[in-house]
């Protein structure tokens, strides 16, 4: 997994995330016939958060870690950091969910105040991680189609051999939907936006887009 799972739960009204919406009954849209689009780097990432966010939420998304970490603006530091793994896009686009989902009093916190549970958890704390990913990892597909890459699930939870259960990948499926009829929190929605810009993908909200056996 490029991004480190946390274990915190977020409340509804920090998350800024509108109302679940339940799965609309109607068929889905046809596939989106294949575009060529711009398939975005770290880099290109990096500097379409940089250009939505850091004026107004004195954020930085920054790579080369050894590991994800969030860490508030303090001494020194005038901006808040997000850092991903190394140079991984998937890191950066999965981190960038979780600071997407932290509501403002999160984002005064180390890595939000989150507790982090290493590889190799039990089957009942891997239940409990798959619960608070939903979100996140719904946002990160969104991201990774905006930004024209590939997105799988992961279970981040290599050591104890448990892959995403199924139930995991539906919830994220069905919230991704809920994302794409209801429409997305404000920052989520803006950083959309601006990987579509950059990479050329049209109507990155389209559930067309979404597809459950992909992930």
């Amino acid at each position: 997994m490029p991004g480190r799972s946390r274990g915190g739960v977020v409340s509804l009204t920090e998350s800024e995330a509108p109302p679940r919406c339940l799965t609309p009954e109607r068929p889905l849209p046809e596939a989106i016939a294949p575009e060529p689009v711009k398939v975005l780097d770290a880099g290109a990432i990096e500097a379409a958060f940089q250009q939505v966010f850091l004026q107004r939420y004195q954020t930085v998304l920054q790579g080369n870690g050894d590991e994800p970490l969030y860490l508030p603006a303090s001494g020194d530091s005038t901006c808040h950091r997000i850092i991903y793994r190394h140079d991984y896009a998937a890191s950066a686009l999965h981190e960038v969910a979780h600071w997407c989902v932290a509501g403002a009093r999160r984002r005064q916190l180390e890595d939000y105040g989150y507790w982090y549970a290493a590889d190799g958890r039990s089957s009942t704390q891997q239940a409990e991680f798959e619960r608070v990913e939903v979100k996140p990892q719904a946002l990160e597909w969104l991201f990774s189609v905006a930004a024209g890459r590939d997105f799988k699930v992961s279970a981040d939870n290599l050591a104890a051999g448990l892959g995403p259960s199924l139930t995991f990948k539906q919830a994220i499926y069905q919230q991704v939907l809920a994302f794409c009829g209801a429409g997305l929190p404000r920052r989520a929605a803006a950083f959309v936006a601006a990987l579509a810009r950059q990479s050329g993908v049209g109507e990155p909200l389209n559930p067309a887009h979404y597809r459950l056996h992909r992930v």
